[in-house]
């Protein structure tokens, strides 16, 4: 394998090396490495082995080999013609392992052989990019052999489609990124942007010749995932395509990325060329080296359609960077309500909400704030009761919304959680009576949410993104606690009557045996509390799809069972610890304890 670092070049091989400027180094192209290293596929010798056939091919497919016509050089022109490597790909927890020695067809074969490939799967990424974590699981796979008529060279003639790589090279290759849709549906906000992550080339794509930003242009009009599909829109119109040849996109010396789109375009109107032109901005600020302050958006014909500037964007903003709640509420030692005031970052003092759970008769364990800040929900510290009242203004205490009549406090109402539409959610987890309810505009009548994958598992803890569309939920089966997201479809007109459902549920932390807490921590991440299968406790992040970021595990602290995050991913993080109180973790910092007493910390949400 060869590679290039940097500005300097550097030749790599599995083999060896040979210099032409610059240090020299072996290294194998599957070990850790830079993103930065840029590896290209070597040929199979004159009258390879087949082992170095297979080995060839597999260290080729983890190179930036354009359109991998290299790759192709180890197998047969039939299955070169037919092999696509990007219907998708194979994610294992290390790099294949091949079978020491082949087996042959036949006794009597001396031209075929197969070669298996194993390991463990640990994900996979689909022909639209789309992440999807499994639990580990055994990998097996054939490579056939054949020894090409006329010649003694050996070649590949069967071989599946897709690529097949070590996490490693994965995380080396690709990187994962944010396009943006609007939510729909009934009572959407339709200007509410959602984050439909995907996994892009950090460099050039090796099949499109693109770059990475025009990579992300290019799957963004193309539509959204196929699991976020029945929840969001995109403004893009149906066929809608970059224009022919465009392969490299990037700000210009006054920051104004200029995307050229095909005559899908032409008629558009400017309210939705400016709703396009934000979902551009939004998917690519994170990209760019230099921030993207105008994205004007062209016709077929290379004309202006329109122009959106940064603070223009700002309409649509997907999360709270943009003036939204900052503030902090916890239980004190009373079971009252308290607030730490936003912009103190968690340093203020503490202040008892207005209002009943401020100062009422009813001590309470739990407490979930609306997004506005002008409505709270509490449980009673016996689980047993739910409570919703003002923390702006004051009055009594409401009867409660919802009851639970499990016999055990652990078995009643889950703490309780808003979404992005003024809506309320609380789980009962009653043996006898599990029901996930929701509470239109946070007073009205619950409603029972069909949850049609739940099977037997008991939801625990549930946590409602600020798009509205996605709920987090830990499900407790067969003794072990996982965290699975679930997409939320409505029919019918919005209210306690509209039929509401979490479909799809999939796991978002495979690689934890047991998720203690978790809470939504920006556009499409999460942060989550748990253990690895006879591990110790981590805080770390996960994506909403899945994955795990780079650096993604946090600083330890001691027994925590309560995390809370914002929907700005430059506030603290904040805990609940059985040692230290309530602590907080600011963005380069350590954890550092906010409150000796107190507990169920929450941002709004």
């Amino acid at each position: 394998m060869i590679a290039l670092l940097g500005c300097g070049v550097v030749l790599l091989s599995a083999c060896g090396s040979m210099p032409v400027t610059g240090d020299i180094k072996a290294v194998d192209a599957s070990q850790p490495g830079d993103s930065q290293v840029q590896v290209y596929a070597v040929a199979p010798r004159e009258n390879a082995t087949p082992a170095e056939v297979v080995d060839g091919f597999l260290e080729s497919m983890t190179s930036d080999d354009p359109g991998f016509r290299t790759t192709r050089k180890y197998l047969t022109k039939e299955a070169s013609r037919t092999w696509k490597p990007s219907a998708f790909t194979t994610v294992l927890s290390k790099a294949p392992n091949r079978s020491p020695r082949p087996v042959r067809d036949s006794d009597r074969s001396s031209t075929e052989l197969t070669f298996t490939l194993t390991g463990e799967k640990v994900a996979t990424v689909d022909a639209q990019s789309a992440y999807q974590p499994v639990v580990p699981t055994g990998f097996n796979r054939s490579l056939h052999l054949v020894q090409q008529n006329g010649s003694k060279e050996w070649r590949i003639d069967f071989v599946p489609d897709g690529l097949l790589l070590g996490q490693s090279d994965f995380k080396r290759l690709y990187r994962s990124v944010n396009k943006y849709y609007f939510a729909t549906g009934p009572a959407a906000d339709q200007s509410t942007l959602v984050a439909d992550p995907v996994y892009v080339r950090n460099r050039t794509d090796p099949i499109t010749g693109m770059d990475t930003v025009t990579q992300t242009i290019r799957s963004l009009v193309e539509g959204p995932t196929n699991w976020l599909r029945p929840v969001v829109d995109s403004r893009f119109p149906t066929g809608t395509v970059l224009r022919k040849g465009v392969t490299a996109l990037a700000p210009d010396d006054r920051n104004v990325l200029k995307v050229p789109l095909n005559k899908k375009v032409d008629g558009v109107g400017q309210r939705a060329c400016r709703m396009m032109a934000s979902q551009v901005m939004y998917t690519v600020r994170d990209l760019t080296s230099a921030r993207v302050e105008q994205v004007e958006l062209q016709r077929s014909d290379g004309s202006s359609l329109c122009v959106l500037g940064s603070g223009q964007a700002e309409e649509f903003a997907p999360d709270g960077s943009s003036g939204g709640p900052d503030s902090q509420y916890f239980v004190d030692d009373n079971g009252h309500v308290q607030r730490i005031p936003g912009s103190t970052k968690g340093s203020g003092d503490p202040e008892p909400v207005a209002g009943p759970l401020g100062d009422g008769p009813v001590r309470m364990s739990t407490v979930g704030v609306a997004r506005d800040e002008q409505l709270a929900a509490a449980v009673s510290q016996d689980s047993a009761s739910l409570y919703v009242a003002s923390v702006v203004s004051a009055g009594e205490l409401p009867e409660p919304a919802v009851t639970s009549k499990a016999k055990k406090s652990e078995d009643r109402l889950s703490a309780p959680s808003w979404d992005g539409r003024g809506d309320l959610w609380v789980a009962d987890r009653n043996p006898d009576d599990r029901r996930l309810l929701r509470l239109a505009g946070g007073t009205g009548e619950p409603s029972n949410v069909r949850v049609p994958d739940l099977g037997g598992a008991r939801i625990e803890a549930l946590r409602l993104s600020a798009d509205g569309v996605r709920i987090a939920l830990l499900l407790t089966e067969d003794g072990h606690t996982t965290l699975k997201i679930g997409r939320i479809e409505r029919q019918g007109d919005p209210g306690p009557r509209q039929d509401v459902s979490v479909v799809e549920l999939r796991k978002a932390a495979p690689q934890l045996a047991d998720v203690t807490a978790m809470s939504w921590s920006g556009r499409s991440r999460l942060v989550v509390v748990g253990k690895e299968q006879g591990g110790v406790q981590q805080v770390r992040y996960v994506q909403a799809d899945g994955s795990a970021p780079p650096s993604g595990v946090l600083p330890g602290a001691n027994q925590v069972s309560s995390v809370a995050a914002a929907d700005d991913e430059q506030l603290p993080l904040m805990a609940d610890t059985e040692d230290d109180g309530i602590v907080k973790l600011s963005p380069g910092d350590n954890w550092q304890t906010v409150l000796k007493k107190g507990s169920s910390l929450v941002y709004p949400g």
